[in-house]
């Protein structure tokens, strides 16, 4: 598979989504409070996605995961399978939506407390966004994905935190999972250049403690090895002739 390089029309069917994608994360913050069961944020989203924005969440059933959204908590890197688990204070969730609107995907996830956070997961949270935004700000024709994988990666181990290397950023378009992939590490001047019209994502996912991950037995679920406290956030991000829209902003978010 090649990078496509979208067309006007494209782009507006992205950005259609990838504001449907963050409405929904705006929309759910309510809901994610102590006593609420993941499977709960799960259905509302859901219901959000599917009776409010007559949209579909594309992880349902794509490859086999059982639900529409990801919620990953704590040491749970990514790919968290909503369920039975209850949120408590002190614990912090990642809420990962991917919309999909005329055919076209928004993709974005956010990092959320329940309660008052730790001062650890705190840092790790901000950190994290900062890693994300480090990498966005660079976003613009001819600038390559090692020198975005390379800049989020110094910052993170600057600040003592580590890079997940397994699991990476993606094209995105009609296709959930496109060209290129786009690693949050990496060497400057490598990898493919920047065009406008290209749409991908940029989501690092950075650990308290070492980068090293496993999978566990229901095949979806990503931990820390270590059980190190983890965050991630993620934005679509689409190259312009002299620089870069987020495409899955939020009222909230401000960019240069």
């Amino acid at each position: 598979m090649s990078i496509h390089i979208k067309t006007p029309e494209e782009i507006e069917k992205i950005r259609v989504a990838g504001q449907l994608a963050a409405e929904v994360l705006q929309m759910i913050g309510e809901h994610v409070k102590s006593g609420v069961t993941t499977q709960e944020i799960n259905d509302i989203c859901h219901d959000y996605i599917v009776n409010t924005q007559n949209a579909i969440p594309a992880p349902l059933n794509y490859r086999g995961f059982p639900r529409s959204v990801c919620t990953s908590i704590n040491h749970q890197v990514c790919h968290g399978i909503p369920g039975g688990r209850v949120l408590k204070d002190g614990d912090t969730v990642n809420i990962d939506i991917t919309v999909i609107k005329d055919e076209f995907h928004g993709d974005t996830s956010k990092m959320f407390y329940v309660g008052k956070p730790t001062v650890k997961a705190q840092r790790l949270i901000d950190l994290t966004y900062e890693a994300m935004c480090t990498g966005i700000n660079m976003v613009k024709p001819d600038v390559t994905l090692g020198d975005i994988g390379h800049a989020i990666q110094t910052f993170v181990e600057k600040n003592k935190c580590s890079v997940v290397r397994e699991y990476c950023g993606h094209g995105i378009g009609k296709n959930f999972h496109e060209d290129p992939q786009v690693l949050h590490y990496g060497k400057p001047n490598s990898g493919d250049k920047l065009a406008p019209g290209m749409t991908f994502t940029i989501e690092p996912m950075v650990n308290a403690g070492k980068r090293h991950v496993r999978l566990l037995p229901d095949q979806w679920t990503v931990v820390t090895k270590d059980h190190s406290l983890s965050a991630q956030w993620e934005h679509t991000i689409l190259v312009t002739e002299d620089g870069f829209e987020v495409l899955t902003r939020r009222p909230e978010e401000y960019w240069a």
